[in-house]
């Protein structure tokens, strides 16, 4: 039998099928729970007690609580962004009578785990209007298979278990539809104009994302694991969300930063390595000090937990591990560690987590690079150069990170979310 957490992350994983739809989904969450929508552009009004949120370009929310009274920052990240294709403009590609769209790879995509899948198109549209400065921009999600990227068979490379690679140009392109004699056919234009009840001459641009149409679901022989698409990082959005519509925490400033562009290595304008952030706490502390003092106390006496998945012990595989530090599936939550600081934490940060976990009876566990694998860096890095307030690393472990479908421990959502209701 699932438990809330496990239910919660099923349904959120389905809504959540590009960047603007995961933020979309939080915003409805927020709006539900009485947080009130700010918009960048206009003049704030702040109070003791409130709740707020701010999308970012579409893509990006950042959402806070004032507390009643003085007290300390405490902030949590993730990212909204997720390996994947996405469709390039004027997207159609005829061969002899076949219909391809054209693509490209977004992120460090495990290309193969894409192969032959059902394969379907979410993101936004932008239309006409009379305004070119005010464009209307419409969400849609196919929700539907309407493309797969068909393997060469073996009889046509004999090699084929011996490793193949793939170019991103030549052989990811999905397949969409059989176009008979009409070979300018618009069928990528035509499928999103349905989509987003208008004429297609009205679609300006797009930003979509190809996604496996595939459900989540329970596995092994006691529904132990977790199998779905996007658990990177969608297990970390939703325990951020959780954790701030959870909580309780009645002092200082409570935040969770959504960030996309993760995957790209986040220098973009709503990416962890903007302004974004440090530009919101200061508008946010600005309305009790003006003078800019207290933004930079609260920052030197805060914390920060950057939460996104950890590598799991491999059983095919335990070589690829650190000799003493390998988290395990269902082993609770991870904190990741690097001298280099490719993981923020420090032995302090590392004592505060897990004293929490401890005196909460949560499950945690360590992780650490293998000496002689790099392993790569985490929001935690990048913001806290330039937010200097004390962070830590964490996550759910998973298997087949960056595959088109990967795999947790079932135990392991409702641990973080443990964790981020205490912390909040």
């Amino acid at each position: 039998m699932k438990d809330e957490a496990i239910t919660e992350l099923f349904a959120f994983i389905k809504s959540g099928t590009s960047p603007y739809h995961v933020v979309d989904c939080c915003s409805r969450k927020l709006k539900q729970a009485g947080f009130l929508e700010l918009d960048l552009k206009d003049a704030w009004q702040l109070h003791q007690g409130g709740a707020y949120f701010v999308k970012v370009y579409g893509s990006t929310l950042i959402a806070f609580r004032l507390g009643e009274e003085d007290g300390p920052l405490h902030l949590a990240t993730a990212h909204t962004d997720f390996p994947c294709l996405r469709v390039k403009p004027l997207a159609e590609v005829p061969v002899r009578g076949y219909g391809k769209v054209n693509v490209e790879i977004y992120g460090g995509m495990i290309r193969e785990s894409w192969l032959d899948r059902p394969l379907s198109l979410a993101g936004k549209v932008v239309l006409k209007t009379e305004d070119p400065y005010a464009p209307n921009t419409r969400l849609v999600d196919l929700q539907r298979p309407v493309m797969t990227i068909p393997r060469l068979a073996i009889h046509m490379n004999r090699a084929v278990n011996k490793g193949v690679e793939l170019n991103p140009q030549k052989d990811m392109l999905p397949l969409m539809t059989m176009l008979g004699d009409n070979l300018d056919e618009k069928y990528v234009l035509s499928c999103l104009a349905e989509a987003a009840g208008c004429p297609k001459e009205e679609i300006l641009s797009y930003d979509l994302t190809v996604y496996p149409w595939e459900e989540p679901c329970l596995l092994g022989a006691r529904n132990e694991f977790l199998s779905s698409p996007r658990l990177d990082n969608l297990t970390s959005v939703k325990a951020c969300l959780t954790g701030m519509l959870n909580g309780t925490g009645k002092n200082g400033l409570s935040v969770i930063a959504l960030f996309d562009n993760e995957e790209v290595g986040s220098r973009t304008k709503q990416g962890a390595a903007s302004q974004i952030l440090p530009m919101i706490l200061k508008r946010i502390y600005s309305k009790m000090d003006p003078s800019g003092e207290l933004y930079e106390r609260k920052l030197a006496g805060g914390f920060f937990l950057s939460l996104d998945v950890a590598h799991a012990f491999h059983p095919n595989y335990p070589e690829k591990n650190d000799v003493t530090n390998f988290p395990v599936l269902n082993g609770g939550v991870t904190l990741k560690m690097a001298c280099s600081q490719s993981y923020a934490g420090d032995a302090e940060a590392i004592g505060i987590v897990s004293a929490l976990c401890a005196e909460h009876q949560i499950p945690y566990q360590y992780y650490v690079n293998r000496s002689d694998i790099p392993g790569g860096s985490t929001l935690g890095s990048i913001l806290s150069a330039q937010l200097p307030i004390r962070t830590m690393d964490i996550g759910v472990p998973i298997l087949a990170m960056h595959s088109a479908r990967e795999t947790m421990g079932a135990a392991d959502q409702t641990a973080i979310e443990q964790l981020m209701n205490v912390y909040f």
